[in-house]
């Protein structure tokens, strides 16, 4: 078994819950008080963490809402996927993977973490941002999945579209993985509209 495969040890272990914590607690006073009224200092005194221990972990009060702990797991499925299907069809079962393996509470984090991105006008160019990046690694995993550079025109327009297909429909909830698969199968299918 490889060193990245074993599990954390306790300091890394320690990490991740602070993260999490962290994470939630903003999330929880987020919703309470608004984005604007909530401060990185409220956010640490419900952590139990000081600010500075709140930066090494966020750089931004945004970047506690727009860190995708996701895109790693979707990757990390995408590698296991079989050669012989298309680009989209791979991405689509890798989402679904990934979805598949979260808990209800990792699920219901996500779900609350969409729902106050898509909510928060502050948050609109950052997330901007957030998609370009998307596309970059979508097109950075494709790229080495069908053996094309991820600069290259074609593919980065393709990322885009399964970047642009998967935001499109989203909606936070149960039924997310179906809708987003829908749509990867749309795409694969050509987008045909007649």
């Amino acid at each position: 078994m490889q060193a990245t495969d074993q599990a954390p040890g306790l300091r890394e272990r320690k990490k991740i819950r602070t993260r999490q914590t962290i994470r939630r607690e903003a999330f929880r006073l987020i919703e309470e008080n608004g984005y604007t009224a909530t401060t990185v200092e409220q956010i640490a005194e419900a952590a139990e963490v000081s600010p500075s221990t709140f930066f090494r972990y966020f750089p931004t009060k945004e970047s506690v809402l727009l860190a995708d702990d996701m895109d790693p797991v979707i990757l990390d499925a995408l590698e296991d996927q079989p050669p012989d299907l298309s680009p989209s069809q791979a991405v689509g079962r890798a989402y679904r993977a990934a979805m598949t393996n979260m808990s209800a509470e990792e699920r219901e984090f996500e779900d609350t973490r969409q729902r106050l991105m898509f909510s928060i006008p502050e948050l609109k160019a950052a997330m901007y941002d957030e998609y370009y990046r998307t596309i970059t690694t979508f097109a950075e995993a494709l790229g080495r999945r069908i053996g094309r550079d991820a600069s290259d025109f074609e593919l980065r327009v393709f990322a885009g579209a399964l970047t642009g297909a998967m935001m499109a429909v989203y909606e936070p909830g149960p039924g997310a993985a179906d809708t987003v698969s829908r749509a990867l199968d749309f795409v694969d299918a050509g987008m045909p509209l007649t």
